[in-house]
């Protein structure tokens, strides 16, 4: 019987061949870990600027953010959002200046969720 000639296909897919060479194992991207943005209550800052900072900087409607004053208020502190470590560590850099630059003691803190 005449031995026919090799083509493509039989060196890659031939039988007895071992592909697993050829193909990657796929690797799975891992979510980057979310931080929880803080308010921590104190006797001074008034309640209205909390408010006012959970709108701005946290895109919050009033109803929202009068709720999550309520609880700053009430358990003294209370997760705001959860963000990426960047958005977090900016938005609580944003808070702590507003907060001083309008000479009130408001504290904003992150922790990894």
């Amino acid at each position: 019987m005449p031995h026919r000639p090799l083509s493509m296909a039989d060196k890659i897919d031939g039988p007895g061949q071992d592909t697993s060479l050829l193909t990657k194992p796929k690797s799975k991207t891992e979510r980057p870990p979310l931080y929880k943005v803080m308010l921590l209550n104190d006797d001074y800052t008034p309640m209205e600027f909390v408010v006012h900072v959970l709108e701005r900087f946290f895109g919050l409607n009033h109803a929202q953010a009068f709720d999550i004053m309520l609880t700053v208020h009430k358990k003294g502190l209370a997760v705001v959002g959860v963000f990426s470590f960047e958005v977090a560590e900016t938005k609580v850099a944003q808070v702590m200046d507003f907060a001083r630059r309008h000479q009130h003691p408001l504290q904003c803190t992150m922790e990894k969720e």
